[in-house]
């Protein structure tokens, strides 16, 4: 029990890393919120826009959703942070792990969308257009309002797996909690920074994994 507690509940070397695995759990956090409100919002731009009809874009945005659902995650970021410089565009970690998670999120989201939008029977279009309303305003006032409350149960279980994806963005040097840890753990010699590595990856994520399951069962029969 005791070379239990030393190697993974050693209090000096916890106290010694708390504050860089501290800033770690900043980082990712930020990420986390900044890949939710990039990939949400892409993704329903994108079903919106696919909801028009026209044949060449909604080409362009299948080929990014099949592309973006097919790629592993670090493959994703690997492929922005490394292969974009060679375009002449250089990105930080932090920016690069944004924007590769937050293009995941987007494919995923755009089809959660698109499903809740076409769920949506053809008689809400009639109806709405019989009281004189035009595609835009019974798109934006009629289908999305109900298409939105359909989608969300599915999209927070997707959104919460993939902004775990966080803890890739060690791979491209990004300094999140996971990162953190593991530079304070190969330094020490010892795992406990990882201990309290996924103390705070609890803290982050199982709140938001409770309010999903409140936000399924809220919108679970939405009609």
């Amino acid at each position: 029990m005791d070379r239990i507690a030393d190697n993974y509940f050693n209090l000096s070397i916890l106290a010694r890393y708390y504050p860089a695995i501290l800033d770690g759990f900043r980082v990712t956090c930020l990420v986390a919120a900044l890949v939710i409100v990039v990939g949400l919002a892409l993704g329903l731009l994108l079903a919106v826009v696919r909801a028009f009809g026209l044949r060449a874009i909604n080409a362009a945005i299948t080929g990014w959703i099949d592309f973006f659902r097919t790629l592993p995650q670090l493959v994703v970021i690997v492929i922005i942070y490394f292969a974009l410089p060679y375009a002449g565009v250089t990105l930080s970690p932090f920016i690069a792990t944004v924007l590769a998670l937050g293009a995941v999120l987007s494919a995923f989201a755009a089809e959660i969308f698109t499903a809740a939008i076409r769920s949506i029977p053809r008689s809400q279009w009639d109806s709405a257009r019989a009281l004189g309303l035009g595609f835009l305003a019974t798109l934006f006032l009629v289908i999305l309002p109900q298409a939105i409350r359909i989608a969300i149960p599915l999209l927070t279980n997707r959104t919460i797996a993939i902004i775990k994806g966080t803890a890739l963005g060690s791979a491209v040097s990004l300094p999140e909690i996971l990162g953190s840890a593991q530079s304070a753990m190969a330094i020490a010699a010892n795992p406990s920074p990882l201990t309290l590595a996924a103390a705070l990856y609890l803290l982050l994520f199982l709140p938001l994994v409770i309010a999903s399951r409140f936000i399924e069962r809220r919108f679970a029969h939405a009609p």
